[in-house]
């Protein structure tokens, strides 16, 4: 190898506009599933936070009281 550097300029590439249109679909088609395993992890991790948080503050005496379910099943009066 040469210690001596080639400096190299491109100045034009010749692609055929149907090939790029092809790349580009084929991208947009393999990001679906990618997009899908971002969006179950980006709700796993959610799940996670909001579990531990409500630990936490569970832990620390915060809780919300939640309220007794009704067991009356009667329509509301007008």
């Amino acid at each position: 190898m040469t210690h001596g550097s080639n400096l190299v300029t491109i100045r034009d590439i010749d692609v055929p506009f149907f090939r790029i249109v092809t790349i580009l679909v084929k991208w947009s088609i393999a990001s679906i599933p990618a997009m899908i395993i971002l969006a179950i992890l980006v709700t796993v991790v959610s799940f996670v936070v909001s579990g531990l948080t409500i630990g936490i503050l569970d832990l620390f005496g915060f809780s919300p009281e939640m309220p007794a379910p009704s067991t009356d099943l009667s329509p509301p009066s007008p």
